[in-house]
């Protein structure tokens, strides 16, 4: 297998860098996000499939897709106010790590670009690798949209 490398297009936030990755690098601040955004976003790519179960604390996340089983995400690294690696876990089919980076440009602004580092197999890659493309640049924007406190 080969890693796959999918990075979004740089997304700005209205918001301070520090307030952005002390939102982003907790999953608890997620829970409601991932509920109402994300899994509406994944059962779309997923043909009747269903996601339930959310549960997280600060370091992770886990939560049930139908057809799939359970799947997580766990923080691995953060980088006070610069990045946060995340990894997959449970049913995901292939090893995944999430990389969040942020770039202050101003009192209350922000830069965020999001790379996926994907270990797929040429079976999987021709399958997913535009819907991971696609997907990238779509959680990049959900990431500006968030209500940062």
């Amino acid at each position: 297998m080969a890693t796959s490398k999918y990075v979004s297009d740089v997304k700005t936030v209205k918001q301070n860098h520090q307030v952005v990755f002390n939102f982003l690098s907790d999953f608890n601040n997620l829970g409601q996000f991932f509920n109402e955004y994300t899994f509406a976003q994944i059962a779309q790519q997923i043909p009747n499939a269903s996601i339930d179960d959310f549960q997280s604390d600060a370091d992770s996340c886990n939560f049930t897709i139908s057809k799939i089983g359970q799947v997580g995400l766990r923080i691995i690294d953060r980088e006070p106010t610069k990045t946060i690696k995340i990894s997959g876990e449970g049913n995901i089919p292939f090893q995944l790590f999430l990389w969040i980076q942020i770039l202050p440009t101003g009192a209350y602004e922000s830069k965020i670009r999001v790379t996926l580092h994907a270990d797929l197999n040429m079976m999987m890659k021709m399958m997913a690798n535009k819907k991971l493309k696609d997907g990238i640049n779509k959680l990049a924007d959900a990431l500006t949209m968030l209500p940062y406190r």
